[in-house]
């Protein structure tokens, strides 16, 4: 017969079943619509029982959820058996795609099967439990806290940088909470439930391979698919013919009787390469395997299909360069043959309550990495194996994908049950994402190793085993298995070897984390690191958002709700430190202008943090040969490192980072007691030919100096030149403000403050500003009549949903910009002459 599957996603319904003592008394027991697939948080909201966990302080009344046992129940009616083998081969399976996480499954009153981990699928046999019709089936997903207090009460304390013990079960670990997320424990049914219907046998699994002839050129080009299929008890032993279908090429393979595995190569004498973003063009091909009962005699004629996979793939290669040179020990991702210039972003859950992802969500957030000129997503080891929209998304955009084992911040068990658990989810995940071209390495875990050599754990540890064996054995043996033409690293930060410091920046992929935690962020200038994996500067959220979460009155920037919705230990404390060097403190006691002051000035201190450290860091190529910023996002609405806000609200930081990333890139640098100078580096595919205009200007707008130049800069370059001097100018000590324009063939390339805004001398704002209708929105038209210091349009103060295409525009006086805002708000509307929709860092200066 054909394999039937049939999804189980209607009639299901939930109740609360082994309540907390925190529950609602009127909750136990009752009956509430269910969605699958869904968690009980987000059911509990659609039938009114529960508040936004995201608003106020409401997230703190909800901690009952995760202590507590629900169960959800649905019926179900076995389809018509599609063609022979309705006998005693005939087999039933239901397939739980994700389940959310310690678990019992039951059908018609019977256990069928166990789980205890969230990133697996589970497929338990119900051939003899299930009958014709209106079977009953029921999950009971108990407590977490229960099954982890039993884990460590064997395992012993495992120490781990947060008091929660997500590292005692197989769960999203930022469920549990982390310095920019909530505690907000799910329980669900996170993935879909299929029953399959089906005799003989079918594919278990396919694993695709790709190799080209001739590297970093089209052309001649193989697919290796290794196919394991499972039998039928009781079926007659039979052979079965595996056909493999790509770019119109075919080829079949044999499973004699007696055996489960075949190993079928295509040959495609055309193919095109998949490129990373801005390197080329990512073309796919769907793969088709088929799987049918072998003909016998040679006039036979052929089985219909008795099961089909079907994915797309690409056709590239992918190696990690960490071979010594004389600087250390480099970390360079090479597709093609080409070494990738990384501009990368890390990526978080994107929503604490991840069964609802779908590809509209992925992407949405993935186009803002796209706009902004990132070209890697690492996907980050306390959150998920994404669900496969998200890699067919990377796949179809250029997206690179660096993906992390789900380790992170923690010392973890190497005994049973969980390291059988680890075992079948990554054999279970690294076959599910072999076939995605944009993925390009596997890695070990977050901070683990770090945190073992620094952080006090052994001392809490003694002589056990803390993931060690993870990383540097298992982990690297079920990708040399399963997906052997991708590269494998331990951790980040690692530098090689156990016997240099994990985060040496001479070594390996580091994480800066003191510049955030301790110092200024013109630290960033004192690092010559290989590759940084992780940096980052904090911000708040979005005006919108801001008001949307805090509920306790008009939004302030510090009190109980602002705090709850700041989860960095002393983060307030650090984003006020870090604003106070470079901008005015300048408070006002109306609430509406004090927080319309912090957004603007602590998001405005996070992108110039940021652009400080992305221009630092590229400045470096090819020494430094990638940055990946933390973050791209936010699961919630909160103050955090993010570039977009929980309700997908572009932060200044956004804009500073689509410069700080264009492939040609462009920095105006002043090193202390050096004259400023102008970096030009070329990741870029062709030369890169310009007249090169430089242009100093007093800050009251009289041009002191200029020069011009063309520059011809090979791809793959990084070249110097000096800013031109007004005669006399020191070069240390007490000197005046000078505004450094860089132009390429007359347009802006960047432009730049020598000195703090807080001493600058700026002159109170003078603009005039006109608007008129777009097509999609509104344009406004500033003309500076002073220096007007990263100039803002916020829209959003308007409209909840505009979009403004530039930000932090920095006008000499006489000089014009036009903004363009995507909104329904209309052009007539007074409100864009209001002081707070445009906003300067000169509105701050006292006059």
């Amino acid at each position: 017969m054909t394999l039937v599957r049939s999804v189980l996603d209607t009639g299901w319904r939930l109740r609360l079943t082994d309540p907390h003592p925190d529950a609602p008394v009127d909750l136990y027991g009752r009956a509430v619509p269910a969605t699958v697939p869904g968690c009980v948080h987000t059911d509990l909201m659609a039938a009114g029982l529960l508040a936004d966990p995201y608003v106020g302080l409401n997230e703190a009344d909800q901690h009952w959820i995760g202590r507590s046992g629900w169960t959800w129940t649905t019926t179900f009616d076995l389809p018509e058996a599609a063609g022979p083998g309705t006998g005693d081969e005939l087999r039933r399976e239901l397939v739980f795609h994700g389940l959310d996480t310690v678990a019992e499954v039951s059908v018609n009153g019977r256990v069928v099967g166990r789980t205890a981990n969230m990133h697996r699928t589970h497929t338990f046999d119900v051939t003899d439990v299930v009958t014709g019709a209106g079977n009953e089936l029921s999950v009971y997903i108990g407590s977490v806290y229960d099954y982890t207090d039993a884990r460590r009460a064997e395992s012993g304390e495992m120490p781990s940088t947060y008091d929660e013990p997500f590292n005692h079960v197989r769960k999203m670990a930022s469920n549990f909470g982390w310095d920019w997320g909530p505690t907000l424990v799910t329980a669900g049914l996170w993935k879909p439930v299929e029953l399959l219907s089906w005799s003989g046998a079918r594919l278990e699994s396919v694993l695709p391979a790709v190799t080209v002839d001739r590297p970093g050129q089209d052309g001649p080009a193989t697919v290796t698919a290794r196919v394991a299929l499972r039998r039928a008890p009781g079926a007659p032993a039979q052979a079965q013919a595996v056909t493999a279908t790509v770019a119109g090429r075919t080829a079949t393979g044999r499973i004699a009787p007696d055996a489960t595995t075949a190993v079928v190569t295509v040959e495609v004498p055309d193919a095109r390469l998949w490129w990373p973003a801005g390197l080329g063009e990512q073309p796919l091909y769907d793969l088709e395997i088929e799987l049918r009962p072998d003909a016998v005699g040679p006039a036979a004629e052929p089985a219909p299909p008795a099961d089909r996979w079907q994915r797309r793939i690409g056709f590239r290669t992918t190696e990690l360069n960490t071979a010594a040179d004389r600087a250390g020990t480099p970390f360079e991702i090479v597709v093609n043959g080409v070494q990738v210039a990384v501009r990368g972003v890390n990526w978080i859950p994107d929503d604490c309550f991840v069964a609802g992802l779908g590809r509209a969500e992925y992407a949405a957030a993935l186009d803002h990495a796209v706009e902004a000129n990132v070209n890697l997503m690492r996907v980050w080891g306390g959150g998920i194996y994404e669900k496969d929209e998200f890699y067919d998304l990377c796949d179809e955009r250029g997206l690179l994908v660096w993906q992390d084992f789900l380790f992170a911040c923690a010392t973890y068990s190497e005994e049973e049950p969980l390291r059988g658990e680890i075992l079948a989810e990554a054999r279970d995940n690294v076959t599910r994402l072999a076939p995605h071209p944009s993925l390009v390495l596997w890695n070990g875990n977050n901070e683990n190793l770090w945190g073992h050599r620094d952080w006090g754990w052994p001392e809490i540890l003694g002589d056990r085993a803390w993931g060690l064996g993870y990383y540097t054995e298992l982990l690297p043996a079920v990708v040399a298995e399963l997906d052997p033409t991708r590269p494998y690293w331990p951790g980040s930060p690692y530098s090689g070897t156990p016997d240099l410091h994990p985060n040496d920046p001479l070594h390996g992929p580091v994480h800066i984390w003191d510049v955030w935690n301790e110092r200024d962020w013109t630290a960033y200038a004192e690092y010559q690191p290989r590759f940084v994996a992780e940096f980052g500067f904090q911000g708040p959220a979005c005006w919108p958002t801001v008001r949307r979460a805090i509920n306790d009155g008009p939004p302030v920037p510090f009190g109980p709700v602002a705090d709850a919705h700041q989860k960095a230990k002393s983060g307030t404390t650090k984003l006020q430190r870090g604003v106070l060097p470079h901008l005015p403190d300048r408070r006002r006691k109306d609430p509406e202008l004090e927080m319309a002051d912090w957004i603007y000035l602590a998001q405005l201190n996070q992108a110039r943090a940021v652009r400080f450290g992305v221009d630092h860091l590229r400045g470096q190529w090819p020494r430094c040969s990638g940055t990946v910023l933390w973050q791209l996002n936010d699961c919630w609405p909160v103050s955090s490192w993010a570039a977009v806000d929980g309700d997908g609200h572009r932060k200044l930081m956004w804009y500073a980072l689509r410069a700080a990333y264009r492939p040609r890139h462009t920095a105006v640098s002043q090193a202390t007691g050096r004259r400023p100078f102008v970096r030009l580096t070329n990741n870029d595919t062709g030369d890169w030919r310009t007249e090169l205009t430089v242009q100093v200007h007093s800050v009251a707008g009289e041009l002191l100096a200029s020069s011009a130049q063309p520059v011809v800069l090979a791809a793959g370059a990084t070249t110097a030149l000096p800013v031109p001097l007004p005669a006399g100018h020191p070069v240390a000590g007490e000197r005046p403000a000078l505004v450094v324009t860089v132009r390429g063939d007359g347009e802006l390339l960047d432009r730049m403050l020598t000195e703090e805004d807080i001493t600058a001398g700026l002159p109170a704002a003078r603009f005039t500003v006109t608007t008129e209708t777009a097509p999609d929105g509104v344009l406004v038209r500033v003309r500076a009549g002073t220096l007007l210091r990263d100039l803002v349009l916020q829209a959003d103060r308007l409209d909840d949903d505009a979009a403004v295409d530039e930000q932090m525009i920095t006008l000499l006086p006489g000089e014009e910009h036009v903004f363009r805002a995507r909104t329904t708000v209309g052009a007539d509307d007074p409100r864009w002459q209001d002081p707070l929709t445009l906003r300067c860092v000169n509105d701050l200066v006292e006059e």
